[in-house]
């Protein structure tokens, strides 16, 4: 990929001369004349390396590289001056530049010192990427930014590293097989097996034998001994999904186990120790279930030790345009197309739907949407119907202007800059991007965003 230099100077021999050389080398040159002018491009480009006179017309080189460091402190920075001084180059270097160099200079310096710059820069984006890999392995794909998760997320990791029993709770959906999975791969037992059972889905009759296992002539077709998921999962973790499914009687016997560390198989007298973590997860009120005597109480405190309450969509609504993205990517490299682009008018939709089935909904939503919309731009026809027809369209009849008037502009100006907020929390801040996303132009852009900051949305 081709590294883009940003080059500002006032002289404009000096640019002419990093223009030709710089191209040459194979680098894409963004060039300005100005304090203003390099601000402007410093907010609303992408590059990979800024050269700056530290004196110019309209001011200080400093303020760029100020601004710089502010939008990505990893960017090197490299000042350039025809007045050398200890007292300059010092406080460029406090503030951020990896390097200084005074006029003249010849070309080779220049190339050196750019090519080293940009290795480096190389190597720090790299090591950010496998760290970032490595993070998204660990953590199992969970995509979030709303403070809610961030707070949960925290507390998992306190308690990650314990033994202690956890129960999830939640509506469908939300997530829970996913925040398990992070338990037990920040835990003292992720190299142990992890083996996840569903209670909803077993037979009644068939609970004690997968749980326990079974030995030789126990029931008919038992032909041979047969270790339970709760030996499987000897040092490990295991995972009861569902809790609230279980049948009474199996209640009686999981909290023996819970208790003594030991389980008997069916059809066997020999208590055999078990070494385990337990964590449950349910989408029903197992306190009300407990007052109704659907769910034994003992049992309910003996694996509500942490409880884990994972918050609906709806109620993180933060995380919907970041889900939006992930699953995106997901399914667009899964169909080998190029990621596809969500217009205006369909991102407020999906964002004002309530998503009744959480996070699994929105995935199986977009997945729909990739596999049927042809194109490479998704517009509100592309959306499922339901999606289309909760789109929250005012009726006349519900237009409401008190006797004292209302701040049309104002109210205006409040909806567009939550807009062009969501739009760079989904582009990483390119401005760019964001622009094509809400169909303005770059100016228009510009503009909103200069006039939010002064009314303090954008800080």
């Amino acid at each position: 990929m081709t590294n883009t230099i940003l080059v500002i100077d006032d002289e404009k021999s000096m640019i002419k001369f990093f223009e030709v050389t710089l191209t040459r080398e194979g680098y894409r040159v963004l060039t300005g004349g100005s304090v203003q002018e390099g601000l402007a491009l410093i907010q609303g480009e992408d590059f990979d390396l800024l050269l700056s006179d530290i004196r110019l017309g309209d001011g200080q080189g400093l303020d760029l590289l100020a601004a710089c460091k502010e939008k990505d402190p990893d960017i090197p920075v490299i000042m350039m001056t025809a007045y050398a001084s200890p007292e300059t180059a010092v406080e460029a270097m406090k503030l951020g530049a990896v390097d200084y160099i005074t006029k003249p200079f010849n070309v080779d310096e220049v190339r050196v010192v750019v090519r080293n710059n940009l290795r480096t820069r190389k190597l720090i984006n790299e090591n950010r990427e496998l760290k970032k890999q490595l993070k998204k392995d660990k953590t199992n794909n969970l995509v979030f930014q709303s403070e809610r998760m961030r707070k949960l997320i925290e507390t998992l990791d306190r308690v990650a590293r314990l033994d202690t029993t956890i129960l999830i709770t939640g509506e469908s959906g939300t997530g829970k097989e996913l925040i398990m999975k992070y338990i037990h791969q920040n835990s003292s037992r992720a190299d142990k097996p992890f083996v996840s059972v569903n209670c909803g889905a077993l037979p009644e009759s068939l609970f004690e034998s997968e749980l326990f296992g079974y030995e030789k002539g126990a029931f008919t077709g038992a032909d041979k001994r047969r270790e339970g998921l709760f030996e499987s999962a000897r040092g490990g973790t295991i995972f009861l999904d569902e809790m609230g499914e279980m049948p009474l009687q199996m209640q009686i016997k999981l909290l023996r186990v819970l208790q003594e560390k030991s389980i008997r198989r069916v059809g066997g007298t020999e208590e055999i120790p078990v070494d385990f973590r337990l964590v449950a997860a349910t989408n029903r009120n197992l306190e009300k279930d407990v007052a109704e005597g659907n769910f034994r109480e003992d049992l309910y405190y003996r694996i509500n030790v942490v409880p884990v309450q994972l918050p609906a969509l709806r109620e993180r609504r933060e995380d919907i345009f970041p889900l939006i993205r992930f699953f995106m990517e997901k399914f667009c490299a899964q169909c080998g197309e190029e990621t596809k682009e969500i217009d205006g008018e369909a991102m407020a939709s999906l964002d004002t739907y309530r998503w009744p089935g959480n996070v699994r909904e929105l995935e199986n939503t977009i997945e729909r949407i990739v596999a049927l919309t042809p194109g490479t731009i998704i517009g509100v026809e592309n959306l499922p119907p339901h999606i289309q027809n909760s789109s929250s369209k005012p009726e006349e009849s519900s237009i409401h202007i008190s006797p004292g008037g209302i701040d049309l502009e104002g109210y205006l100006d409040g909806l567009r800059f939550k807009y062009m907020k969501k739009s760079l929390e989904m582009t990483d801040g390119v401005q760019s991007k964001s622009c094509d996303l809400l169909g303005m132009t770059f100016r228009s852009f510009r503009y909103y965003l200069a006039k939010g900051k002064e009314r303090g949305f954008f800080d």
